[in-house]
């Protein structure tokens, strides 16, 4: 699946952060969903954590009443959480792995392994009519058992690509983005809807944008960070330009 549109999703995530860091109700996350899609955001991304340590049932009810753009509801494969998901139905559930002691989610899902514990989430989430979506490291096997499994989507972790591209380490960040563009191929061929995610900045994007058959980007930390010194919505824009110019320049490349 490729599209001229390179879909943006906002994760609020660590607005949430910054609130429960001090208590009360500011900052408060659904603002900030508002003020991404003013800014040009296509959907909202928000992962309620078990411990909830930043968004709370009670964002994910606001969120679901106040925001007019889909929500992906991040969520591990729990008990708990599918009964929250079938409550609120969101547009789109993207399953990730969670561990407590994690300061933020760590690589993707091992679906090969874990493929007859998530094989029960995938068929309820997806019988309830929310796209099912598994985060997963840039390999086919992911890949393939995430097929098998019958999720229609899968969004690939780009934190390695990333980490190497802040660290200045080029053959590493070379290495990284061949394994997304090849991943995202894959994907492509096996009919899977591909995503990326997971510590893009303004410096990182480019590359991943222009990657024609990913169709959507889902990048927050970075973007509440950049918050502090240009306000929310340059920030928003700034990356959605960039993502824009990124996708419009391959596109014409192809085309060429």
């Amino acid at each position: 699946m490729t599209s001229s549109h390179l879909r943006l999703g906002v994760n609020i995530d660590h607005v949430a952060t910054i609130r429960n860091a001090r208590g009360g109700p500011h900052p408060d996350p659904v603002r900030a969903a508002r003020l991404a899609a003013e800014a040009g955001a296509d959907g909202i991304t928000a992962h309620l954590r078990e411990d909830r340590r930043h968004i709370t049932d009670r964002d994910i009810e606001r969120l679901m009443q106040e925001i007019d753009r889909p929500l992906n509801l991040e969520m591990a494969a729990t008990d708990e959480m599918l009964e929250i998901a079938l409550s609120h139905r969101p547009h789109a559930a993207c399953l990730v792995p969670e561990k407590r002691e994690e300061r933020t989610t760590e690589g993707g899902l091992d679906v090969v392994k874990g493929r007859d514990h998530l094989a029960r989430y995938v068929a309820a989430l997806g019988q309830a009519g929310i796209r099912v979506s598994m985060f997963v490291e840039p390999d086919p096997r992911q890949l393939d058992a995430a097929r098998r499994l019958g999720a229609p989507v899968v969004e690939l972790h780009t934190g390695a690509y990333c980490h190497a591209a802040i660290d200045g380490r080029a053959a590493d960040e070379k290495r990284e983005l061949k394994r997304i563009i090849d991943a995202a191929a894959h994907a492509g061929s096996i009919g899977l809807e591909c995503h990326a995610g997971h510590g893009l900045t303004f410096d990182s994007v480019a590359p991943v944008a222009a990657i024609a058959s990913i169709v959507e980007l889902n990048i927050g930390h970075f973007l509440i960070g950049e918050a502090v010194f240009s306000g929310l919505d340059s920030a928003i824009r700034r990356m959605r330009a960039l993502m824009d110019k990124a996708r419009a320049d391959a596109t014409g490349a192809r085309s060429a």
